[in-house]
Protein backbone atom coordinates (compact mmCIF):
# COMPACT_ATOMS: atom_id res chain seq x y z
CA UNK A 1 0.00 0.00 0.00
CA UNK A 2 1.20 3.49 -0.83
CA UNK A 3 0.65 5.98 2.02
CA UNK A 4 -0.85 9.12 0.50
CA UNK A 5 0.99 11.24 3.07
CA UNK A 6 4.16 10.55 1.11
CA UNK A 7 2.69 12.31 -1.92
CA UNK A 8 2.02 15.58 -0.08
CA UNK A 9 3.80 18.37 1.74
CA UNK A 10 5.40 16.91 4.86
CA UNK A 11 4.36 17.86 8.37
CA UNK A 12 1.01 19.31 7.25
CA UNK A 13 -2.32 18.03 8.57
CA UNK A 14 -4.27 15.84 6.17
CA UNK A 15 -8.07 15.70 5.95
CA UNK A 16 -10.35 13.35 4.09
CA UNK A 17 -13.57 14.62 2.57
CA UNK A 18 -15.86 11.69 1.79
CA UNK A 19 -18.15 12.73 -1.04
CA UNK A 20 -17.60 15.11 -3.96
CA UNK A 21 -21.06 16.66 -4.01
CA UNK A 22 -22.01 20.27 -3.30
CA UNK A 23 -21.30 20.15 0.45
CA UNK A 24 -18.02 18.25 0.14
CA UNK A 25 -16.71 20.48 -2.62
CA UNK A 26 -17.64 23.60 -0.67
CA UNK A 27 -15.85 22.26 2.40
CA UNK A 28 -12.75 21.75 0.24
CA UNK A 29 -13.30 25.23 -1.20
CA UNK A 30 -13.05 26.73 2.27
CA UNK A 31 -10.01 24.69 3.31
CA UNK A 32 -8.05 25.20 0.07
CA UNK A 33 -6.47 28.44 1.32
CA UNK A 34 -5.01 26.78 4.42
CA UNK A 35 -1.75 24.87 4.87
CA UNK A 36 -3.34 21.44 4.77
CA UNK A 37 -3.48 18.36 2.53
CA UNK A 38 -7.03 17.86 1.25
CA UNK A 39 -8.06 14.48 -0.13
CA UNK A 40 -11.55 14.18 -1.62
CA UNK A 41 -12.77 10.60 -2.00
CA UNK A 42 -15.71 9.91 -4.28
CA UNK A 43 -17.17 6.47 -4.99
CA UNK A 44 -18.55 7.58 -8.37
CA UNK A 45 -16.35 8.13 -11.45
CA UNK A 46 -16.73 11.93 -11.28
CA UNK A 47 -17.71 14.78 -8.97
CA UNK A 48 -20.98 16.66 -8.56
CA UNK A 49 -23.33 14.22 -10.26
CA UNK A 50 -26.47 15.40 -8.46
CA UNK A 51 -25.32 18.99 -8.96
CA UNK A 52 -25.17 18.35 -12.71
CA UNK A 53 -28.56 16.65 -12.73
CA UNK A 54 -30.08 19.68 -10.99
CA UNK A 55 -28.54 21.85 -13.69
CA UNK A 56 -30.16 20.05 -16.61
CA UNK A 57 -33.23 22.27 -16.43
CA UNK A 58 -31.41 25.38 -15.20
CA UNK A 59 -29.25 25.27 -12.09
CA UNK A 60 -31.21 26.94 -9.28
CA UNK A 61 -28.37 28.09 -7.01
CA UNK A 62 -30.32 30.08 -4.45
CA UNK A 63 -33.26 32.47 -3.97
CA UNK A 64 -33.39 36.24 -3.70
CA UNK A 65 -36.22 36.49 -1.17
CA UNK A 66 -35.56 38.47 2.05
CA UNK A 67 -33.28 36.61 4.44
CA UNK A 68 -35.82 36.21 7.27
CA UNK A 69 -38.30 34.48 4.99
CA UNK A 70 -35.51 32.48 3.38
CA UNK A 71 -34.38 31.05 6.72
CA UNK A 72 -37.94 30.13 7.69
CA UNK A 73 -38.09 27.74 4.73
CA UNK A 74 -35.87 25.34 6.67
CA UNK A 75 -36.84 22.75 9.25
CA UNK A 76 -35.33 23.30 11.75
CA UNK A 77 -34.54 26.90 10.88
CA UNK A 78 -32.66 27.87 14.05
CA UNK A 79 -29.90 25.29 13.46
CA UNK A 80 -29.09 26.51 9.94
CA UNK A 81 -29.79 30.22 10.45
CA UNK A 82 -26.21 31.39 11.26
CA UNK A 83 -24.73 29.53 8.29
CA UNK A 84 -27.43 30.59 5.82
CA UNK A 85 -26.97 34.16 7.04
CA UNK A 86 -23.22 34.07 6.46
CA UNK A 87 -23.31 32.21 3.15
CA UNK A 88 -26.51 33.65 1.77
CA UNK A 89 -27.72 34.22 -1.78
CA UNK A 90 -25.58 37.33 -2.25
CA UNK A 91 -22.48 35.44 -1.12
CA UNK A 92 -23.26 32.57 -3.50
CA UNK A 93 -23.60 34.97 -6.43
CA UNK A 94 -20.25 36.59 -5.58
CA UNK A 95 -18.62 33.18 -5.27
CA UNK A 96 -19.94 32.11 -8.69
CA UNK A 97 -18.67 35.39 -10.17
CA UNK A 98 -15.22 34.68 -8.74
CA UNK A 99 -15.22 31.49 -10.83
CA UNK A 100 -16.19 33.40 -13.96
CA UNK A 101 -19.89 32.45 -13.83
CA UNK A 102 -22.43 35.27 -14.03
CA UNK A 103 -25.84 34.82 -12.43
CA UNK A 104 -29.24 36.47 -12.60
CA UNK A 105 -32.46 36.61 -10.58
CA UNK A 106 -35.47 35.16 -12.40
CA UNK A 107 -39.03 36.44 -12.20
CA UNK A 108 -39.77 33.91 -9.45
CA UNK A 109 -36.85 35.16 -7.34
CA UNK A 110 -34.78 32.08 -8.08
CA UNK A 111 -31.11 32.61 -8.89
CA UNK A 112 -29.57 30.90 -11.93
CA UNK A 113 -26.29 30.98 -13.85
CA UNK A 114 -26.72 33.02 -17.02
CA UNK A 115 -25.77 29.91 -18.99
CA UNK A 116 -28.61 28.00 -17.28
CA UNK A 117 -26.37 24.93 -16.85
CA UNK A 118 -24.48 23.31 -14.03
CA UNK A 119 -21.54 21.97 -16.05
CA UNK A 120 -19.66 25.25 -16.72
CA UNK A 121 -19.78 26.17 -13.02
CA UNK A 122 -18.70 22.70 -11.92
CA UNK A 123 -15.79 22.66 -14.40
CA UNK A 124 -14.59 26.07 -13.22
CA UNK A 125 -14.99 25.02 -9.59
CA UNK A 126 -13.02 21.78 -9.96
CA UNK A 127 -10.30 23.55 -11.91
CA UNK A 128 -9.93 26.08 -9.10
CA UNK A 129 -9.76 23.33 -6.47
CA UNK A 130 -7.15 21.41 -8.47
CA UNK A 131 -5.13 24.60 -8.86
CA UNK A 132 -5.14 25.01 -5.09
CA UNK A 133 -3.78 21.49 -4.59
CA UNK A 134 -6.95 19.61 -3.66
CA UNK A 135 -6.49 15.95 -4.59
CA UNK A 136 -9.38 13.86 -5.90
CA UNK A 137 -9.66 10.08 -5.72
CA UNK A 138 -12.58 8.91 -7.85
CA UNK A 139 -14.14 5.46 -7.61
CA UNK A 140 -12.74 5.16 -4.11
CA UNK A 141 -15.49 3.92 -1.84
CA UNK A 142 -15.21 4.42 1.91
CA UNK A 143 -16.21 1.15 3.58
CA UNK A 144 -15.43 1.84 7.24
CA UNK A 145 -14.30 4.49 9.70
CA UNK A 146 -12.81 3.80 13.12
CA UNK A 147 -11.55 6.65 15.27
CA UNK A 148 -9.45 8.71 12.82
CA UNK A 149 -8.82 5.88 10.36
CA UNK A 150 -10.85 5.53 7.16
CA UNK A 151 -10.82 2.38 5.03
CA UNK A 152 -11.37 2.62 1.29
CA UNK A 153 -11.95 0.24 -1.56
CA UNK A 154 -10.29 1.28 -4.82
CA UNK A 155 -12.89 0.36 -7.42
CA UNK A 156 -10.57 1.33 -10.27
CA UNK A 157 -8.54 -1.81 -9.63
CA UNK A 158 -11.71 -3.90 -9.91
CA UNK A 159 -11.85 -2.80 -13.53
CA UNK A 160 -8.10 -3.15 -14.20
CA UNK A 161 -7.78 0.59 -14.72
CA UNK A 162 -4.37 2.28 -14.34
CA UNK A 163 -3.58 3.64 -10.89
CA UNK A 164 -0.76 6.04 -11.65
CA UNK A 165 -2.89 8.95 -12.87
CA UNK A 166 -2.80 12.34 -11.19
CA UNK A 167 -5.93 11.80 -9.11
CA UNK A 168 -5.58 8.07 -8.44
CA UNK A 169 -2.28 7.47 -6.70
CA UNK A 170 -3.28 4.68 -4.33
CA UNK A 171 -2.14 1.29 -5.58
CA UNK A 172 -3.84 -1.05 -3.10
CA UNK A 173 -7.35 -2.34 -3.73
CA UNK A 174 -8.36 -1.93 -0.07
CA UNK A 175 -6.39 0.32 2.21
CA UNK A 176 -6.72 2.17 5.51
CA UNK A 177 -5.45 5.67 6.13
CA UNK A 178 -5.27 7.89 9.24
CA UNK A 179 -6.41 11.50 8.91
CA UNK A 180 -6.34 14.52 11.16
CA UNK A 181 -10.04 15.01 10.39
CA UNK A 182 -12.61 13.09 8.37
CA UNK A 183 -15.45 15.11 6.85
CA UNK A 184 -18.52 13.17 5.76
CA UNK A 185 -20.41 14.81 2.91
CA UNK A 186 -22.09 11.65 1.67
CA UNK A 187 -25.59 12.96 0.95
CA UNK A 188 -28.88 11.44 2.02
CA UNK A 189 -30.82 8.71 0.21
CA UNK A 190 -32.41 10.48 -2.76
CA UNK A 191 -31.21 9.60 -6.27
CA UNK A 192 -29.08 6.71 -5.08
CA UNK A 193 -27.90 6.02 -8.63
CA UNK A 194 -25.94 9.27 -8.41
CA UNK A 195 -24.00 8.12 -5.35
CA UNK A 196 -26.11 8.92 -2.26
CA UNK A 197 -26.51 5.33 -1.13
CA UNK A 198 -26.64 5.98 2.62
CA UNK A 199 -24.09 3.28 3.46
CA UNK A 200 -22.37 5.77 5.77
CA UNK A 201 -25.12 5.02 8.31
CA UNK A 202 -23.26 1.80 9.14
CA UNK A 203 -20.33 3.85 10.51
CA UNK A 204 -22.46 5.76 13.04
CA UNK A 205 -24.54 4.84 16.06
CA UNK A 206 -28.18 4.18 15.10
CA UNK A 207 -29.34 6.58 17.80
CA UNK A 208 -27.45 9.41 16.11
CA UNK A 209 -29.54 9.21 12.94
CA UNK A 210 -33.14 10.34 12.47
CA UNK A 211 -34.89 8.04 9.94
CA UNK A 212 -34.76 9.36 6.39
CA UNK A 213 -37.95 10.25 4.54
CA UNK A 214 -38.75 11.45 1.04
CA UNK A 215 -38.98 15.21 0.59
CA UNK A 216 -39.82 17.27 -2.49
CA UNK A 217 -41.61 14.31 -3.95
CA UNK A 218 -44.99 13.42 -5.45
CA UNK A 219 -48.02 12.25 -3.45
CA UNK A 220 -50.04 9.09 -4.09
CA UNK A 221 -53.72 8.41 -4.71
CA UNK A 222 -55.48 5.56 -6.50
CA UNK A 223 -57.35 7.08 -9.45
CA UNK A 224 -60.29 5.48 -11.22
CA UNK A 225 -59.74 4.35 -14.84
CA UNK A 226 -61.60 7.50 -15.91
CA UNK A 227 -58.54 9.62 -15.07
CA UNK A 228 -56.15 7.82 -17.42
CA UNK A 229 -57.00 10.25 -20.22
CA UNK A 230 -55.42 13.17 -18.32
CA UNK A 231 -52.30 11.47 -16.95
CA UNK A 232 -49.28 13.66 -17.61
CA UNK A 233 -51.39 16.80 -18.04
CA UNK A 234 -51.38 19.84 -15.79
CA UNK A 235 -53.86 21.56 -13.54
CA UNK A 236 -52.91 25.12 -14.41
CA UNK A 237 -53.03 28.14 -12.11
CA UNK A 238 -54.67 26.52 -9.11
CA UNK A 239 -54.40 27.48 -5.45
CA UNK A 240 -53.69 24.82 -2.83
CA UNK A 241 -53.47 24.67 0.95
CA UNK A 242 -53.30 22.04 3.67
CA UNK A 243 -54.43 23.68 6.92
CA UNK A 244 -55.20 27.36 6.55
CA UNK A 245 -56.73 28.84 3.43
CA UNK A 246 -54.95 32.13 4.05
CA UNK A 247 -51.65 30.23 3.58
CA UNK A 248 -52.49 28.97 0.11
CA UNK A 249 -49.99 28.92 -2.75
CA UNK A 250 -50.64 29.17 -6.48
CA UNK A 251 -49.07 27.19 -9.28
CA UNK A 252 -49.49 24.17 -11.56
CA UNK A 253 -49.86 20.49 -10.67
CA UNK A 254 -49.13 17.51 -12.93
CA UNK A 255 -51.63 14.66 -12.68
CA UNK A 256 -49.65 11.43 -12.69
CA UNK A 257 -50.73 7.80 -12.77
CA UNK A 258 -49.84 7.68 -9.07
CA UNK A 259 -51.27 11.03 -7.92
CA UNK A 260 -49.94 14.60 -7.98
CA UNK A 261 -46.47 15.92 -8.79
CA UNK A 262 -44.98 19.44 -9.07
CA UNK A 263 -43.08 22.13 -7.22
CA UNK A 264 -46.39 23.27 -5.73
CA UNK A 265 -46.79 19.81 -4.19
CA UNK A 266 -43.21 19.86 -2.90
CA UNK A 267 -43.86 23.18 -1.20
CA UNK A 268 -46.64 21.51 0.81
CA UNK A 269 -44.80 18.23 1.54
CA UNK A 270 -44.03 19.13 5.15
CA UNK A 271 -47.60 20.07 6.08
CA UNK A 272 -48.96 17.01 4.25
CA UNK A 273 -46.52 14.72 6.05
CA UNK A 274 -47.62 16.08 9.41
CA UNK A 275 -51.23 15.31 8.51
CA UNK A 276 -50.33 11.81 7.38
CA UNK A 277 -48.57 11.12 10.68
CA UNK A 278 -51.54 12.46 12.66
CA UNK A 279 -54.43 10.96 10.70
CA UNK A 280 -53.07 8.17 8.51
CA UNK A 281 -54.10 10.18 5.46
CA UNK A 282 -53.48 13.63 4.07
CA UNK A 283 -55.85 16.05 2.37
CA UNK A 284 -54.86 18.64 -0.20
CA UNK A 285 -57.36 21.45 -0.70
CA UNK A 286 -57.57 22.87 -4.21
CA UNK A 287 -59.18 26.01 -5.58
CA UNK A 288 -59.63 25.26 -9.28
CA UNK A 289 -60.55 28.85 -10.21
CA UNK A 290 -58.78 31.23 -7.82
CA UNK A 291 -59.56 34.20 -10.07
CA UNK A 292 -63.32 33.86 -9.44
CA UNK A 293 -65.38 34.06 -6.26
CA UNK A 294 -67.97 31.45 -5.28
CA UNK A 295 -70.70 33.98 -6.05
CA UNK A 296 -69.35 34.68 -9.54
CA UNK A 297 -69.12 30.99 -10.38
CA UNK A 298 -72.63 30.34 -9.10
CA UNK A 299 -73.94 33.26 -11.13
CA UNK A 300 -72.50 31.82 -14.35
CA UNK A 301 -73.80 28.33 -13.57
CA UNK A 302 -77.33 29.57 -12.86
CA UNK A 303 -77.35 31.74 -15.97
CA UNK A 304 -76.63 28.78 -18.28
CA UNK A 305 -78.76 25.98 -16.83
CA UNK A 306 -79.78 24.53 -20.19
CA UNK A 307 -76.24 23.70 -21.28
CA UNK A 308 -74.72 20.22 -20.89
CA UNK A 309 -72.54 19.79 -17.80
CA UNK A 310 -69.24 19.79 -19.68
CA UNK A 311 -70.22 22.85 -21.69
CA UNK A 312 -71.52 24.56 -18.58
CA UNK A 313 -68.30 23.92 -16.63
CA UNK A 314 -66.23 25.12 -19.58
CA UNK A 315 -68.36 28.26 -19.58
CA UNK A 316 -67.25 28.87 -15.99
CA UNK A 317 -63.60 28.61 -17.03
CA UNK A 318 -62.70 24.98 -16.32
CA UNK A 319 -60.53 23.19 -18.88
CA UNK A 320 -60.85 19.45 -19.63
CA UNK A 321 -58.21 18.49 -17.02
CA UNK A 322 -59.97 20.40 -14.24
CA UNK A 323 -63.33 18.99 -15.33
CA UNK A 324 -61.94 15.45 -15.17
CA UNK A 325 -60.64 16.04 -11.64
CA UNK A 326 -63.95 17.61 -10.58
CA UNK A 327 -65.87 14.57 -11.83
CA UNK A 328 -63.38 12.20 -10.16
CA UNK A 329 -63.57 13.82 -6.72
CA UNK A 330 -67.23 14.80 -6.34
CA UNK A 331 -70.43 12.72 -5.96
CA UNK A 332 -72.31 12.30 -9.22
CA UNK A 333 -75.50 13.12 -7.35
CA UNK A 334 -74.20 16.67 -6.80
CA UNK A 335 -73.23 17.49 -10.36
CA UNK A 336 -76.50 19.29 -11.13
CA UNK A 337 -76.51 21.18 -7.82
CA UNK A 338 -74.93 24.46 -8.89
CA UNK A 339 -74.38 25.74 -5.38
CA UNK A 340 -72.55 22.60 -4.31
CA UNK A 341 -70.50 22.51 -7.53
CA UNK A 342 -69.50 26.15 -7.09
CA UNK A 343 -68.31 25.21 -3.60
CA UNK A 344 -66.34 22.22 -4.94
CA UNK A 345 -64.72 24.36 -7.62
CA UNK A 346 -63.52 26.77 -4.93
CA UNK A 347 -62.62 24.07 -2.42
CA UNK A 348 -61.99 20.56 -3.71
CA UNK A 349 -60.64 18.41 -0.84
CA UNK A 350 -58.62 15.50 -2.25
CA UNK A 351 -57.30 12.69 -0.03
CA UNK A 352 -53.89 11.09 -0.63
CA UNK A 353 -52.40 8.00 1.02
CA UNK A 354 -48.62 8.28 0.83
CA UNK A 355 -45.52 9.80 -0.74
CA UNK A 356 -43.55 8.39 -3.64
CA UNK A 357 -40.41 6.37 -2.75
CA UNK A 358 -37.39 8.19 -1.39
CA UNK A 359 -35.24 7.28 -4.40
CA UNK A 360 -37.61 9.33 -6.58
CA UNK A 361 -37.39 12.32 -4.24
CA UNK A 362 -35.43 15.45 -5.12
CA UNK A 363 -34.18 15.51 -1.52
CA UNK A 364 -34.81 13.86 1.82
CA UNK A 365 -35.31 14.78 5.44
CA UNK A 366 -33.78 12.93 8.36
CA UNK A 367 -30.10 12.26 8.96
CA UNK A 368 -27.53 12.95 11.65
CA UNK A 369 -29.27 14.53 14.62
CA UNK A 370 -28.21 17.90 15.97
CA UNK A 371 -28.23 16.42 19.48
CA UNK A 372 -25.38 14.07 18.52
CA UNK A 373 -23.15 16.83 17.20
CA UNK A 374 -20.96 19.32 18.99
CA UNK A 375 -20.21 22.72 17.47
CA UNK A 376 -22.93 21.92 14.92
CA UNK A 377 -20.89 19.56 12.72
CA UNK A 378 -18.55 17.44 14.87
CA UNK A 379 -19.71 14.01 16.06
CA UNK A 380 -19.86 13.87 19.84
CA UNK A 381 -19.12 10.13 19.79
CA UNK A 382 -16.07 10.59 17.53
CA UNK A 383 -14.63 14.13 17.39
CA UNK A 384 -12.43 13.08 14.46
CA UNK A 385 -15.55 12.99 12.26
CA UNK A 386 -17.49 15.98 10.91
CA UNK A 387 -20.75 15.91 8.94
CA UNK A 388 -22.25 18.40 6.49
CA UNK A 389 -24.79 18.73 3.71
CA UNK A 390 -27.89 16.64 3.14
CA UNK A 391 -26.80 13.89 5.53
CA UNK A 392 -27.67 16.25 8.42
CA UNK A 393 -31.21 16.19 9.81
CA UNK A 394 -32.83 19.17 8.07
CA UNK A 395 -35.41 19.68 5.37
CA UNK A 396 -36.31 22.41 2.85
CA UNK A 397 -38.38 22.90 -0.30
CA UNK A 398 -36.95 23.31 -3.77
CA UNK A 399 -36.26 26.80 -5.07
CA UNK A 400 -32.55 27.17 -4.31
CA UNK A 401 -32.89 26.38 -0.61
CA UNK A 402 -31.41 22.89 -0.86
CA UNK A 403 -28.21 23.91 -2.63
CA UNK A 404 -27.81 26.96 -0.40
CA UNK A 405 -27.89 24.80 2.73
CA UNK A 406 -25.42 22.30 1.26
CA UNK A 407 -23.07 25.13 0.32
CA UNK A 408 -23.46 26.85 3.69
CA UNK A 409 -23.03 23.77 5.89
CA UNK A 410 -20.09 22.54 3.81
CA UNK A 411 -18.32 25.84 4.11
CA UNK A 412 -19.13 26.28 7.81
CA UNK A 413 -17.93 22.73 8.47
CA UNK A 414 -14.62 23.58 6.77
CA UNK A 415 -14.36 26.65 8.98
CA UNK A 416 -14.82 24.50 12.10
CA UNK A 417 -12.19 21.99 10.92
CA UNK A 418 -9.72 24.81 10.30
CA UNK A 419 -10.28 26.21 13.79
CA UNK A 420 -10.09 22.85 15.55
CA UNK A 421 -6.85 21.93 13.76
CA UNK A 422 -5.39 25.41 14.34
CA UNK A 423 -4.67 25.77 10.64
CA UNK A 424 -2.76 28.70 9.23
CA UNK A 425 -3.32 30.17 5.79
CA UNK A 426 -0.87 29.28 3.07
CA UNK A 427 0.41 32.84 2.94
CA UNK A 428 1.63 32.46 6.54
CA UNK A 429 3.47 29.17 6.04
Amino acid sequence: MTDTHNNNAKNLPTVAIIGAGSAGLMCADYLKDFAINIHVFEQMPSAGRKFLMAGKTGLNLSHAEPLAGFINRYTPSDWLAPFITQYNADWIRQWATSLGIDTYVGSSGRIFPVQMKGSPLLRAWLKDLHTHGVQFFYQHKCVDIHNNIATFHNQNLDKNQPTNTKFNQIASQTFSQPFDAIILACGGLSYQQLGSTGEWQNWLDDNAIAPFYASNVGICRMWSPFMQAVFGQALKRVNVWVDKKDEQNQGDIVISHYGFESGLIYKNNLALRQKLEQNGKMTLNVDLLPQFSHEKILQILNKNKKLSLNTLWKKVGLDPVKIALLRECTPKSDWHNHDKMASFIKHLAIDFDDFRPIDEAISCGGGVKQSHLQQHFQLTANPNIYCCGEMLDWDAPTGGYLLTACFATGRACGDLVAKNLNLTTKTHV
